[in-house]
């Protein structure tokens, strides 16, 4: 049989080529102008949109990714071991293969413990394809600032996480009303601009590339902006709860809502959406960090912080789109293009020659999201029983079928 496809009358959306009705080539697991011998694959008008590459992904999840439409990840170095030894990266980087492509972003400090630089070149050699603080902050400020120096030197993008330790404590949720009827551990939300202030600073004396990974607050969209009209080579993602939820969804002590970092105000929320619009937020990702009863079935304070988000991505996604927050075109940047960009991967688009990691999508099939059923090590979403729209119906990488939505 010809590993050979053509897809037939699709809508095609792609960021560099934009949106078009027609057909799409594949041939030798590259997008072509023309296929001989190609197995046809009639689209009837649904999307073909490139693969999403996800940034930042707390687990290997596959069902999970191949419901989200997801065929790369950027996993985080917060694993069991440490992504902070060659060895290590390189049995992470080759795991997933063929169907899933891992692109491990290595720890920039030895155990992640923010004092003593990993081996940041030879994780790089080993295919570490950026580094990053994990869950935490560094709170050294030395050390951050030799962190970004010697990934300027490797060409590697610092992927930070932005809350400054020192004020966040124990805390498991944002100062405000919703933390005071609650009875919970709060810190201002303060810590994140404040984190982000200084990193902002350390980037730009070095001349490093640096992506804060979630940015959840007005003043950090406020200093993420100025800091690039500046020309500081500085990027940042968010997940779709922080745009949609404030934190009135931990109202009933909800843990499904105990996030990291934790939900804001709904002021805060705003000023994300408006980050949105404005081009301010470079990189739409998941956020994946599937977690089982055990880890949530307990008192809001005592639980894990973290969501499934996986395979809610595309849907979630898709409905930002309807309410006119942004463009189909630019969504397809936000999830594909611009993550492959951070981690100096050549994909995320549909031009010729690119690699054929395409998914169609219905972006019009209702359902509605379950704990109960949604596909995955973990079915833990603040997004539980809320109706959307958007199936992914084949997902292919590299030209190879790897599987559809259950």
């Amino acid at each position: 049989m010809s590993n050979a496809l053509h897809f037939r009358d699709a809508r095609i959306v792609c960021p560099v080529g934009g949106e078009r009705r027609g057909d799409l080539f594949v041939a030798d697991g590259r997008i072509t102008d023309a296929a001989d011998d190609a197995t046809v694959i009639d689209c009837a008008g649904k999307l073909l949109l490139p693969a999403i590459v996800d940034l930042g992904v707390a687990a290997i999840d596959r069902a999970a990714f191949r419901a989200g439409g997801i065929v790369r990840v950027g996993l985080m170095p917060d694993q069991s071991p440490v992504l902070d030894e060659p060895g290590i990266v390189q049995r992470s980087l080759l795991i997933g293969r063929p169907d899933l492509w891992i692109h491990p972003i290595a720890a920039a400090t030895r155990g992640l413990l923010g004092t003593d630089l990993a081996e940041m070149a030879i994780c790089a050699s080993a295919g570490a394809r950026a580094v990053g603080t994990g869950r935490r902050w560094i709170a050294d400020t030395g050390v951050m600032a030799r962190v970004l120096a010697y990934a300027r030197d490797l060409g590697l993008v610092v992927v930070s996480h932005a809350e400054d330790s020192g004020l966040v404590g124990d805390a498991v949720a944002t100062e405000g009303e919703t933390a005071t009827r609650l009875g919970l551990p709060a810190a201002a939300a303060l810590a994140e601009p404040l984190a982000i202030a200084r990193d902002l600073m350390l980037a730009e004396s070095a001349d490093a590339r640096l992506h804060i990974r979630q940015v959840t607050t007005r003043a950090g969209f406020d200093l993420i902006r100025v800091a690039k009209r500046r020309g500081v080579r500085v990027t940042c993602g968010i997940t779709p709860a922080h745009l949609l939820l404030s934190d009135n969804a931990m109202s009933d002590f909800r843990t499904f809502a105990h996030l990291s970092p934790p939900l804001r105000s709904e002021d805060d929320r705003q000023a994300a959406l408006a980050a949105l619009a404005d081009g301010t937020i470079d990189v739409l990702c998941s956020g994946h960090d599937p977690r089982g009863p055990e880890e949530k079935r307990l008192p809001f304070a005592d639980a894990s912080a973290g969501a499934a988000g996986a395979a809610t991505l595309l849907p979630l996604a898709l409905g930002l789109v309807r309410d006119e927050r942004v463009s189909l075109e630019r969504l397809v940047a936000l999830l594909s293009r611009n993550p492959a960009a951070l981690l100096d991967i050549d994909t995320g688009a549909l031009s010729l020659g690119s690699e054929a990691d395409v998914m169609l999508v219905d972006p019009d099939a209702p359902w509605q999201i379950s704990a109960d059923t949604l596909p995955g090590m973990a079915g833990n979403t603040p997004f539980d029983g809320l109706p959307v729209q958007g199936r992914v119906l084949r997902l292919f990488k590299g030209g190879r079928e790897i599987g559809a939505a259950a």
